[in-house]
């Protein structure tokens, strides 16, 4: 399985892909902001996304609605400070699969990876 990491911060790109190894995803690409993350999906096919909001360049929300412009139905789950009801909703609306709010346990994340994957037989 391949996922791709989408995080303006380094840092933020470290723990999610430590939290992707606690779940047995280890081949992981990184992007720093939505453009850099909807040129990945044109050159690869992932298995799942986790996007960051709030990024230079290009919100993860509307490269999330780029990602789904090219036909791609890989789970992409929002990973964001965005905690308002109506965000979820927007995100959700835009084609993300799931939402989680930072901060965040790595065990969090790793039960919500793992729900979503055997939701979609991605497993």
């Amino acid at each position: 399985m391949r996922a791709l990491v989408v995080d303006d911060s380094a840092v933020m790109r470290k723990v999610l892909i430590g939290a992707l190894a606690r779940a047995n995803i280890v081949d992981v690409d990184q992007a720093s902001d939505g453009v850099e993350a909807v040129a990945a999906t044109k050159q690869q096919d992932y298995q799942l996304v986790l996007m960051d909001w709030n990024m230079p360049n290009m919100l993860g929300i509307d490269a999330v609605r780029e990602i789904r412009a090219q036909g791609k139905t890989m789970p992409i789950v929002m990973v964001t400070t965005e905690a308002e009801k109506s965000r979820v909703i927007d995100a959700l609306k835009a084609g993300a699969s799931n939402y989680i709010i930072k901060p965040f346990e790595p065990a969090t994340i790793v039960t919500k990876i793992q729900e979503l994957l055997a939701k979609t037989g991605a497993t």
